[in-house]
């Protein structure tokens, strides 16, 4: 349990009673009660039954409070003085890599901090966690503490002052006011405690003492026989007939408690933690269903089970009717009456309670005892005890609801129903499943709702069940005797007077008081406050704080204000109202409030799971389950404990003196607001505090010797440091941490309005404290909070781990032996009566005797009811003794012994109707003990091990060692001697890494004679073979040898390794023998030497000296082998060398003649090199030089090089002459492929020269290309490459192939796909696609529909951009209007032409590859013209043939094609049937391209700088002019003709488009100019406004043409306000290009960029049309005016080199380039062929 204190409610106000002296009959006074009520009204009243769940209040301003790093908080200053001279405790400012763990910081602190018993933590100034309680539903309960009540001295002397005030009353004396001595009032208490010291009022008046007293009380300025006198006669009268009384009387009252106790108060001396030093471990946590934290006791039970109404309103109470005062202000008229008595303030426990008249006595309702009542084996039996206005029942008497109570809401927020009442839901307010609320919550550590501890006082036998108070005898029990009966006006029990000790007789008239409350049992407690939100009890507490103190504090005269309120001024006027019994000042504080239903206040997971804060290990919701935690092996969670409290401080309210339950660890948290004051002291101070305050207050501990487990008293510091107890004080302050070591007490008060957070852990060594805490709870008969033994159980079940096992051993050790010593003593007591081979004992002994003693083990968990002893309280977990009659259990330290129930003790014994039951027998507990001490001696017992190894052996064996190291390894914690002995083993394994490099026999290739390593020179590799070199050093096994018996360790590599010494010097004197005789030995003796010499992986001179020896031997035989066969330059140079390097004498015969072979070689090098590097070979003479190389030595390479020379030229003049023979062939099909002899003529490049008839095979190819150039005309492609002719007849046969289906009929217009109406389901869908256009494709991209033919035509086929075509817009097509130019990107051939170029195929060299293309072209031509026969006849045509003739003539003019009798027939007669021009069409003969020339690099430039003469142009930027090579002049004009033109355009820079393309790679792609449309030969005025309609739209006209249909300002497009029933313009899928020479450019072209001179427009032009002409021509308009950048850009954009230019351009300038092109080539075959002669 943590009880330190935070911050409260918001109820009553606190009060404050300033008495000048004891004497005020007025009690305490509110400060401000008028602005309490005020503020209460501000806020909602809730009745007593609404939970708190359900309550709202305000929310707490954050920014109100003390926070960490807010402006507001407290710094921390450097140490003040503190009151009664206390020292500090030290504070600790973690670094963030110490504060990850806190286990691991807090054992780290912990040899510092238990020096003190507390300390403080300040996180990280990082570390800031949110407050996460929702302050609008936060509702607490506080409690009311009067600060001169919890210091013990003040409420001792309070307590007998009214104690003695009844007793004179009970006898006729009315104590009115204190006896006055020397003009000053006396205290009572004092001069009593002053005369006790002394040795009692008869040796005092012996001694004559009486003086002494006197000046110990303070007076000196009297007389002193005088004041001793006066204060004999003041003690005889007033002190000295209570004492004799209180002689008498208190043994019987002692009794009568002890037997309502249960047992005798005080306890056997408890043993101190300290007398037991073990270490701990901890392990991992389980949670189960139930916890014993959820074991409520009988007191908080019974008021669990009130209704909230009789807690939140008690009784009426008719005021106690006073007697006027006579002469002076009188204390109490019937009586003494503490100076705190008032209705509305704290009272004393033994005050008179409500409705005392016996007048009253007859009226109180009686309620039956609970029916588990013990028998009282004094009294008879009959009747149960009374309970007044049902107010339950704590240890027999009423519970007085002024004392330390726990309602509802402490546990549950609320009152009745579903929050409050008996808690049997287990899910709380927020819909959580809790194991805390199955039952109700145990409050561990004070379980201050018990004036007594939990044992129920015994009940005595009525017999008058529902009588009335005053007519039972509580002593005796009985009614009769009805007049003998009395009622104590305090406690309001009723007595025969006869029946009490001492008897009484006592006046009718008079009051009266039991001897209990004479005697005074020292019960007290502090009363239940009022219900607050955070809001209202800051509200409440800033009040409270600024109104005490405004009076109080200086003005300052700087400030011209009062001075502020100092921490130092709290803390001195604290402890001032603590100690002053004049004084009385009421807080409330809310304390031990359960963070499981009012939550917690930071971020948990089930309420925060992305707050990284709610995982924190420093979160006081972890902090208990930590890893390193001990309470993780606690089985449920434990309220208080190990699920945090929170404490709601106002200024001066207090937590008394205490450790923490179980002497664990605690920590606080203070989230936010004023300072907290803590003291402490030490754990090895504990005793000495105890004995202290019992010296100081035994009043006090006589009847309540579990004082110090109440949390109700105070003792000032001063007093303990007088006492020789070390305390000492630390200030918390908002965002900090306090921790309290085990069994250290610990006290504090509040500066003000603050909130704080507690709960408990356990590290480690925490065990042996917890063992003691239980031992001194069971010594008290306290409920401990959980099983320690259960943990250690639960603990060795769980964690396997050595640390674990480090601390665990220890303590299971002391509890196997304290449980057998239990089990003996209890069997020992068993057999005391009949002595017998027990079962339980001896199961396997036969006895004649039959034990019907109960016996079983059950291993399964129980209610944890069943666990804890009747009478100690404390958890019988391994073992315990059950009554089969009453259910009761035992511990076996007081089985049999406690009357459980009527049987005699031997009965209980050896009858049946007792059992003893264990958890473990004793084989089995001793077997968990055994594990775990084994594990914990894992790492001893490996010490042993190498302890032994070391001792049996001088030279431990390397092997052995290994083992152990691999063993200690294995072993999961620090072994000590581990890391020693691992650096030894780590030394054996390098020497023995070292000692195998020598003994292991293995052929090493050592890189120093490796000639490539050798000839390294980096500085890497140097020191590489040095080191190496070092290494290989025979010295070193000598080394070796000598550090292993230095080492001094065994191992078979060092046995080995002398041996190889041996060895080695053994081979030395073999080796010296063999160079003396090396003549007479062979190569394979040296060599056989030096393989064993190596084999001992060391360097050994006579190696060396032996190796060159067979070199030279080896170097010999092979110089001799290789003698007469054929050698490489190179190899002869090598063998040369390497005699060198061995050393071979300079006149040896085979080097001689190597050397001469090598001068013969050389020679023929340079005279191949030489012949090969001319331009004209020499093939004669190549010839020869391969002759003569088979008997010399050469180099490959340049062999090589003549021989692919030779085989190259051999290879070229046959492949040559077997193409030129076979162009010879008659048979036409036998002749090569172009092809294949233009593929042949390519890699004749790679000779230096050609063979011979390389010329006249290409003069063939001239001839055939001839024929493809022809070929290339007709189709338009004049300035094409070669190999593009065959592309472009792939596509004309292709495009044909569409435009000539004879499968095409005539057909009535139809809408394309994308425009018909959804056909409905009865109707067929045609499965064939319509086609459309001139193309005769199906519908793709924009169509566009003749307003006359009503026929659709792409966009693409009319070189009409999407965006320049309008909704409204009106087409008429080229078939219907003969004027309307058909966009061409090259010229169509006639059938007749093409007829003609196919007759010249059977007369070329080779067979063309674009035979079978011109074939299927010609085929289907004349095919289609067969077809169309009958429809030109002009016999048979008529104007009703119209449609089909136009339908025809579309299918011609799309063919790629000319028709030109067809087309000039159908044009002619559609003309005559359907006139829409107003003139016939002319004869058309040809049919040539409508694409506009693009202007050249060398145009451009001279645009650019703005001159018209190419001389003029700069050096670098003029055409360079075609030179000759001599190489050049050398080739062929086959080879001439495929080279570059010697005049061209120079490369285009790169584009930023991707429109436009940038190699020849991109045939496919459109030129942007093909847009620009022709107009037609004759024109109106209508149609002739722009000469570029198509990208120059006119303001629109009324002047259209009469004899033909509605025209728009162009030729191509009619706009009406009305739209035809179809529309013209249409989206569809994309349709391929109509040529792969096309150009894919982004849309129409300004014709402002190119020339005027290259319109195609008639001269006959209007002269508005002429002016719009000349217009373009002006210099404002010329495109070449513009700025050289733009023109660039212009230029780059539309111009091509003729090498990439795959389109097809203007026909006039194809032809012009064409004839350019004739007389390039023509020129340079003259300057070949004179080159040539």
């Amino acid at each position: 349990m943590v009880v330190p204190p935070s911050t409260g409610g918001n109820s009553s106000t606190a009060t404050i009673t300033q008495p000048s002296l004891p004497a005020s009959a007025n009690g305490p006074s509110h400060l401000n009660p008028t602005k309490n009520a005020s503020t209460s009204s501000q806020y909602p009243t809730y009745a007593a039954h609404i939970p708190f769940s359900a309550r709202r209040a305000p929310p707490l301003d954050m920014a109100t409070v003390e926070r960490r790093g807010h402006p507001m908080a407290v710094r921390e200053t450097n140490k003040r003085i503190r009151p009664h001279g206390l020292q500090d405790a030290p504070t600790f400012r973690p670094t963030e890599d110490e504060f990850r763990d806190p286990m691991e910081y807090i054992r780290k602190i912990a040899p510092e901090g238990r020096k003190y018993g507390i300390c403080k933590i300040i996180p990280p100034q990082d570390w800031t966690p949110a407050f996460a309680i929702d302050t609008e539903r936060f509702h607490f309960r506080t409690r009311r503490q009067e600060l001169n009540s919890v210091e013990g001295g003040t409420r001792t002397n309070l307590n007998y002052l009214d104690q003695l005030a009844k007793f004179h009353k009970q006898h006729g004396m009315n104590l009115n006011r204190f006896p006055s001595v020397d003009k000053k009032p006396l205290d009572l208490f004092k001069l009593k405690k002053a005369v006790e010291t002394r040795g009692g009022f008869e040796k005092v008046c012996k001694l004559k003492k009486w003086a002494e007293i006197g000046r110990d009380l303070g007076y000196s300025g009297k007389i002193m026989s005088s004041l001793s006198t006066s204060l004999k006669n003041s003690y005889q009268k007033w002190l000295h007939p209570y004492e004799e009384y209180l002689r008498l009387a208190k043994p019987g009252v002692q009794q009568q408690l002890e037997f309502e106790y249960g047992g005798p108060f005080t306890p056997p001396a408890a043993n101190s933690p300290m007398k037991h030093s073990h270490s701990q471990q901890n392990t991992p946590m389980g949670l189960q269903e139930y916890s014993p934290a959820i074991q409520a006791s009988a007191a908080l039970n019974a008021n669990l089970k009130q209704p909230e109404e009789r807690l939140e309103k008690p009784p009426d109470v008719e005021p106690q009717q006073l007697p006027p005062p006579s002469g002076f202000t009188a204390v109490n008229t019937g009586g003494f009456t503490p100076v705190n008595l008032t209705p509305a303030s704290f009272q004393a426990v033994n005050a008179p309670v409500p409705q005392s008249n016996r007048d009253k006595a007859n009226t109180m309702a009686t309620t039956p005892h609970p029916s588990n009542e013990y028998s009282n084996p004094a009294k008879g039996a009959g009747s149960q005890i009374a309970v007044p206005n049902g107010v339950p029942l704590v240890n027999g008497q009423p519970l007085n609801p002024l004392k330390r109570t726990f309602s509802h809401e402490n546990f549950s927020g609320g009152g009745s129903g579903k929050d409050g009442g008996n808690i049997s839901d287990s899910v709380d307010e927020n819909g959580r499943r809790s194991k805390r609320l199955k039952k109700a919550p145990t409050v561990v550590g004070s379980h201050m709702s018990m004036l007594r501890p939990t044992n129920p006082r015994p009940p005595i036998q009525r017999y008058n069940v529902n009588g009335k108070t005053g007519e039972m005898c509580d002593t005796c029990g009985k009614t009769d005797d009805k007049l003998a009966i009395f009622v104590c006006d305090g406690c309001e029990n009723s007595y025969h007077w006869y029946c009490l000790d001492p008897a009484v007789e006592i006046p009718v008239n008079q009051d009266w008081h039991c001897p209990r409350c004479l005697v005074g049992t020292g019960e007290f407690g502090f009363e239940e406050g009022g219900v607050y939100s955070l809001k209202q009890f800051q509200e409440k507490a800033q009040s409270f704080k600024d109104s005490y103190f405004a009076p109080k504090m200086p003005y300052d005269p700087v400030l011209n204000t009062k001075r502020q309120v100092t921490e130092d001024d709290v803390e001195r006027e604290f402890w001032r109202l603590v100690e002053s019994i004049t004084e009385t000042v009421e807080v409330e504080y809310g304390a031990d409030i359960h963070s499981t239903t009012h939550g917690s206040g930071f971020p948990t997971i089930e309420k925060n799971p992305l707050d990284s804060y709610s995982t924190d290990p420093w979160n006081l919701n972890i902090l208990p389950l930590h890893p390193e935690s001990l309470f993780r092996h606690i089985k449920s969670d434990i309220s208080g404990m190990t699920v945090p409290w929170l404490y709601v401080g106002m200024c001066f309210s207090t937590f008394c003196w205490h450790n923490e339950d179980h002497y664990s660890y605690s920590a606080n948290y203070q989230h936010f607001g004023s300072t907290k004051t803590w003291y402490g002291i030490p754990g090895a101070d504990a005793e000495r505090f105890e004995e202290a305050m019992k010296q100081a207050v035994p009043e006090l501990f006589e009847t309540q010797p579990d004082l110090l487990f109440q949390l109700v008293t105070l003792l000032p510091p001063d007093q303990l440091k007088k006492a020789g107890v070390n305390v000492y004080a630390l200030d918390q302050r908002a965002g900090q941490f306090v921790i309290t070591f085990p069994q250290a007490y610990h006290a504090g008060f509040n500066h003000g309005f603050n909130f704080n957070e507690a709960v408990n852990f356990a590290p480690h060594d925490w065990e042996p404290f917890g063992e003691a805490g239980v031992e001194r709870l069971q010594a008290f008969r306290k409920h401990p909070c959980f099983s320690h033994d259960e943990l250690l159980m639960t603990a060795a079940n769980r964690d396997t781990t050595i640390k674990t096992a480090k601390w665990l051993a220890p303590a299971l050790q002391r509890l196997r032996q304290r449980e057998m010593q239990q089990r003996a003593e209890l069997l020992t007591r068993h057999k005391e009566y009949v002595d017998h081979h027990c079962k339980i004992d001896e199961p396997d002994v036969e006895s004649n005797f039959h034990c019907e003693l109960g016996f079983e083990v059950d291993e399964k968990d129980v209610p944890e009811n069943d666990y804890p002893c009747t009478y100690c309280k404390a958890y019988s977990y391994l073992s315990r003794f059950r009554c089969n009659t009453t259910s009761k259990v035992m511990c076996l330290l007081h089985a049999g012994n406690y009357d459980c129930c009527d049987a005699a003790e031997e009965l209980r014994f050896t009858s049946a109707t007792h059992s003893l039951i264990y958890r473990y027998t004793d084989s089995s507990l001793d077997a968990v003990v055994q594990k775990v001490t084994d594990r914990s001696r894992m790492p001893e017992a490996w010490q042993e091990k190498l302890d032994k190894l070391l001792e049996d052996e001088p030279k431990p064996a390397l092997k052995a060692l290994r083992s152990l190291v691999s063993e200690g390894e294995r072993i999961p914690y620090d072994v000590p001697g581990l890391a020693d002995l691992k650096t030894f083993v780590d030394k054996c394994n390098a020497w023995v890494d070292e000692a195998i490099n020598y003994i292991t026999r293995k052929q090493q290739n050592r890189r120093k004679n490796d000639r490539v390593w050798r000839k390294s020179t980096s500085t890497k590799a140097v020191e590489q073979e040095e080191r190496e070199k070092e290494l290989r050093k025979i010295e070193n096994i000598h080394k070796l040898l000598a550090a292993a018996e230095e080492i001094s360790f065994d191992c078979p590599e060092i046995a080995t390794l002398a041996e190889r010494s041996e060895n080695i010097a053994e081979f030395q004197r073999d080796a010296k023998l063999a160079l003396k005789t090396s003549g007479l030995r062979s190569t394979q003796e040296i060599e056989d030497l030096i393989e064993r010499g190596k084999g001992f992986s060391v360097d050994i001179p006579e190696i060396e000296q032996l190796d060159q020896v067979v070199q030279q031997m080896r170097w010999t035989d092979n110089a001799q082998e290789l003698r007469g066969q054929f050698q490489t330059l190179d190899d002869v140079a090598d063998l040369i060398k390497r005699a060198g390097d061995i050393g071979i004498p300079q006149n040896n015969e085979l080097l001689l003649y190597y050397k001469e072979q090598q001068s013969q070689g050389e020679l023929w090098e340079s005279k191949a090199k030489e012949l090969i590097s001319v331009e004209s070979v020499h093939y004669q003479q190549l010839e020869a030089l391969s002759t003569q190389a088979g008997s010399l030595p050469v180099s490959k390479q340049t062999l090589a090089a003549v021989d692919a020379i030779l085989a190259k030229q051999r290879e070229a003049h046959r492949q040559i002459q077997d193409m030129y023979d076979k162009s010879r062939n008659a048979d036409f099909r036998s002749r090569p492929k172009y092809k294949a002899v233009r593929d042949v003529l390519d890699g004749l490049s790679e000779l230096n020269s050609k063979p011979t008839g390389t010329i006249d095979l290409e003069k063939e190819i001239k001839r055939h290309e001839d024929w493809m150039r022809k070929g290339k005309k007709l189709f338009g492609k004049a300035n094409a490459p070669l190999h593009i002719l065959h592309v472009h007849m792939n596509y004309v046969a292709e495009h044909n192939r569409h435009c000539f289906d004879l499968q095409d009929k005539p057909r009535l217009p139809v809408e394309p796909a994308s425009r018909e109406h959804t056909p409905v389901d009865s109707q067929d869908i045609d499965p064939q696609r319509e086609v459309f256009c001139m193309c005769r494709q199906p519908e793709a991209g924009l169509m566009i529909e003749c307003e006359l033919c009503h026929e659709w035509y792409h966009g693409k086929c009319l070189k009409i951009a999407r965006g320049k075509f309008k909704e409204d817009d009106k087409y008429t097509c080229p078939i219907c209007d003969w004027r309307v130019k058909i966009p061409r990107d090259a010229a169509r051939p006639k059938l007749e032409d093409l007829q003609e170029w196919q007759q010249e195929i059977p007369t070329l060299p080779f067979q063309p590859e674009e035979e079978d293309t011109l074939e299927e072209i010609i085929s289907t031509g004349s095919k289609f013209r067969d077809f169309m026969k009958p429809y030109t006849n002009p016999m048979v045509s008529t104007p009703s043939e119209s449609d089909t003739q136009r339908f025809y003539l579309r299918k011609i003019e799309g063919a790629e094609i000319l028709l030109t009798d067809e087309t000039n027939f159908f044009r002619r007669e559609l003309h005559k049937w359907a006139q829409v021009a107003p003139t016939a069409p002319p004869m058309l003969e040809m049919s040539l391209s409508t694409r506009k020339p693009r202007p050249t690099k060398q145009q451009k430039e001279m645009s650019r700088l703005g001159i018209t003469n190419p001389d003029d142009l700069p050096q670098h930027l003029r055409t360079k002019q075609h030179s000759f090579t001599k190489q050049q002049r050398k080739t062929s004009d086959a080879n001439s003709s495929k080279g570059h033109h010697p005049l061209q355009p120079a490369p285009r820079r790169g584009r930023g488009r991707s429109d436009t393309p940038n190699s020849a790679s991109m045939g496919g792609s459109r030129d942007p100019h093909t847009h620009t449309h022709r107009l037609p030969t004759a024109m109106t005025s209508a149609h002739a406004e722009s000469p570029y309609p198509a990208y120059f739209p006119s303001p629109q006209t009324n002047n259209h043409h009469t004899g033909s249909p509605a025209f728009a300002p162009g030729p191509y497009y009619h706009n009406h306000n009305s739209h035809s029933s179809h529309s013209s313009h249409l989206d569809s899928p994309g349709f391929p290009p109509r040529s792969p020479m096309g150009r894919s450019g982004p849309g129409p072209l300004d014709p402002s960029l190119f020339s005027p001179t290259n319109n195609h427009f008639p001269s006959s032009m209007s002269g508005s049309q002429n002016q719009g002409h000349n217009h373009m021509l002006s210099p404002q308009h010329n495109p070449y005016s513009t700025s050289a950048r733009d023109m660039d850009r212009v230029f780059d954009e539309f111009t091509t080199d003729p090498s990439e230019d795959l389109g097809p351009r203007n026909e006039v300038a194809e032809a012009l380039e064409d004839r350019r092109r004739e007389e390039e080539h023509e020129n340079g075959n003259r300057l070949v062929d004179e080159f040539l002669r």
